[in-house]
């Protein structure tokens, strides 16, 4: 039995961008950062990765209305290479994490001295939890060469 899964907390280094397909079918990429903290030498430190992540379908609209640059999520989902041939003749490749699942992070409290302001915070679209976990996704392979970026 094999198993290809990928778990990811972090935040977006950028905006979700939305593309279609060929076939209509939506597309949304963005990246994802996450941190590891360990201790070297008596001192802790920190470690950035940077992710590819790519939602198609369904998902990929939810990520693109409401996922945004520096905001937290989770990321569920598997493990691809795709290769090519650049233009130059160099052979390239990418690694990417395919979501199967998204996961908006926390709201965060605002701020020390906002507590008493009479301004309400901006209000965040509202979302359903049962309709992230009842999405289809699509069951055919993607054929990389579809993929506009």
């Amino acid at each position: 039995m094999n198993l290809n899964k990928a778990f990811l907390i972090g935040n977006l280094t950028r905006d979700p961008e939305l593309r279609t397909l060929p076939s209509g079918q939506p597309v949304a990429s963005f990246g994802l950062a996450t941190n590891r903290v360990f201790t070297r030498d008596g001192k802790q430190e920190r470690q950035a990765e940077f992710h590819n992540i790519v939602a198609f379908g369904r998902l990929a609209e939810i990520a693109s209305q409401y996922l945004s640059k520096g905001k937290m999520a989770l990321v569920e989902g598997r493990l691809v290479t795709r290769n090519w041939e650049a233009k130059d003749g160099t052979k390239r490749n990418r690694t990417e994490i395919i979501a199967e699942r998204l996961q908006l992070g926390p709201r965060l409290a605002p701020p020390a001295g906002r507590a008493g302001q009479t301004e309400a915070p901006p209000e965040e679209p509202k979302r359903s939890e049962e309709k992230l976990d009842t999405i289809e996704y699509p069951s055919e392979e993607i054929n990389p060469d579809e993929i506009p970026f």
